[in-house]
This record gives structure tokens, sequence and C-alpha cells, in this order.
């Protein structure tokens, strides 16, 4: 097997620790007997942990890094000890060809500076772009970018972004259509939002030729209707609504269990009405949908959220494994290139 299927794994970072990250990398390994791992971090409390997984030990080589990056630290001080940290070393693996693909669940900030200044973005991309996967009311989950790696975009950048959001649902959803692309804005008729959002749609509606299918326009309360597949914005817009629908995810799931516990007769009622909300619960849990994407670099590098479970690290390192295995790098390179071929034409 090739150096390229492997997975790097950030073993330091998250908030929950080095056993959680350990058992999310078993729980992968489980579902995908195929994989395998570089796990980066302090070797000597690596090689303890894994005594508690030894189908995983033969499956993993350790790499250390005698250094850890804070939750805290400013991305500008973790930059500075990218080479002596988990978090560097992992992103390093992709960089050399040891990985495919590195998964951290550490601080947010460090690791996209990290990842842009240490692999760099494709030929064509001029910003890379967070995406993650949202849960829907459709079959599939909704992919939506940017999600805070560029606060401002113009008409190209988004463009870009559709084009790179198209190829990673290809690769991770399963569709049996070209996937359905709109356009965050605050209105769907033609006329409305900013002239960047506008042009961008301008430009994407004059590309039929592209492996997608372009909607139009969306409004924040259609997100999760399952009507589209792929979802563009800027980094700014992108970032509140994740934020507003994880928030809203919590304020249900806590009206729902104070509604339950308000008398007798709510709890009886909770008790018939248990396997319908636990199927709520399943849905909306994080940790089923975990894993945001640095797209438009050249190398990929997964960001779990960094209070996940071992099932939430399992995700997210699922989701990385997909993108090696479908050369998501090469689809987006030549996505572009065919863009970019047409609107020179």
């Amino acid at each position: 097997m090739s150096d390229m299927s492997r997975i790097a794994i950030d073993a330091m970072g998250g908030d929950e620790g080095l056993a959680v990250m350990l058992a999310g990398v078993a729980r992968a390994r489980r579902r995908d007997p195929d994989m395998t791992f570089l796990l980066v971090g302090d070797e000597a409390a690596i090689r303890a942990g894994l005594a508690n997984h030894p189908n995983l030990s033969q499956h993993s080589e350790i790499v250390h890094a005698p250094d850890v990056i804070a939750g805290d630290a400013k991305p500008s001080q973790a930059i500075r000890r990218a080479k002596t940290t988990s978090m560097g070393i992992a992103i390093d693996c992709v960089k050399q060809g040891r990985a495919g693909a590195a998964v951290s669940a550490g601080n947010t900030g460090a690791l996209m500076a990290m990842a842009k200044l240490s692999l760099r973005t494709m030929p064509g991309i001029d910003r890379p772009a967070l995406a993650a996967l949202l849960p829907t009311l459709g079959d599939n989950d909704v992919v939506v970018l940017d999600l805070g790696a560029n606060t401002e975009c113009d008409a190209r950048n988004l463009v870009q972004f559709a084009v790179m959001g198209a190829a990673y649902a290809r690769t991770t959803l399963d569709l049996s259509a070209p996937p359905r692309v709109a356009l965050l804005n605050i209105g769907s008729e033609e006329q409305k939002g900013t002239d960047e959002i506008r042009d961008a749609a301008q430009m994407l509606r004059a590309a039929p030729h592209l492996p997608m299918t372009f909607t139009g326009f969306v409004e924040g309360d259609r997100l999760s209707r399952g009507e589209h597949d792929v979802i563009v914005c800027d980094g700014f817009s992108g970032n509140i609504a994740l934020k507003t629908a994880e928030g809203t995810a919590r304020f249900v799931a806590d009206l729902l269990k104070r509604a339950f516990r308000s008398s007798v007769r709510s709890k009886l009622g909770f008790l018939i009405s248990r396997p319908a909300t636990e199927l709520l619960r399943d849905h909306l849990d994080p940790n089923n949908h975990n894993g945001a994407v640095f797209l438009g670099l050249n190398g990929l590098v997964v960001k779990s959220h960094g209070g996940a479970n071992e099932l939430g690290i399992a995700t997210a390192i699922g989701n990385a494994a997909k993108m090696v295995k479908a050369d998501l790098a090469r689809r987006i390179a030549t996505d572009l290139g065919n863009f970019e071929a047409k609107a020179a034409a």
C-alpha cells in the first residue's frame, strides 16, 4: 500500500485528549480495514495508548513530535513552531508524500495558517476555502463553503469555490446526478445581493460545461431543506451561517429536553416518542457530520471539531480517506482547468 493512502493523525490535538483520538482512529479502521496511519505526537504517550488498541498498532507508525499547539495559540506563534509540533509535522507528512491527508482536532486558526504556508495553493486557485457538511432534510448532507478562511471574496473566488465544492460533493456525497450548486444570498431574485455575488452567478450560468447544475441563489432559511448539494458564500457569511445552524440545533434539542421534563404527562410522552427523538438527536449530532476540509491546497487537511468524540473523529478520518481514494485534488484541477479554458475561448 502506497504512502499516499495513509492518513496522518495529529494525535495530540483536540479538547478530549489522546485517548479519544486513538479510539476514533481505531473506530475508523474497523469501518475501513484498508486504512493505515501515521500517529503524530508524544511517542511514549501514543505507545502507551495503543496498548488498548492492539489491532491499530499493527497498522500504524508513530512519528514523534515533542511539542503541541495550544488551543489559544495565535497562528503567527504556531507557524514558528511548525517543525516541532504534532500539527505541523502531520501537515508536513502530507507535503513530503508520506500521507495522503492530515486530520487534526486542534486550533483551527493555527491549522489553517500552517496548511496554507506549508502546502500552498493549487495552480489556478487564488484562495483556499474551508468546506464542511451540514445535515439536511434530503437524502444527503449539503456542502457549505467558505466557512471562515476568507472574510471577503470577489466573483472569481466564489466561482472557484463552486468548482471545488462541486468536486468535493461528487467525492463525498452519494449523488446520482451532477451536484446542485447555489450561491447564498439575501434573496432568490437575480437583482438581489452584492455585485460580487451577481457577477459570480453570471459566470456560473455561462459555464454549463462544468460537472454541476447551477441553481441560482438560495436564502439562509433554505440551507437545510435538501434542495441543494453545494452552497457557496464568502467566509464571513458562511461562518455566521454555520454557527447559527449549530446553535439552532442545540436550541431545539434543549427545548425538547425542557418540554419533556415539564410534567409527568410530558415524561410519559417522551417514552412513547423516544424512537423519534433519538432519530432526531442522531441526525443533528455534529459527530455524524464531522470533518471540514481545506480545499484548494496542494494536499488534503481535514479539521475535526475540537470537542468531537470517538465517533466524530472516525467520521472525519473516513471523509479524509474518501477524498484521498477519489483523488480530490486532481478532480478540482481538472474541473478548474476546463473552466479556465472555456472562459479563455
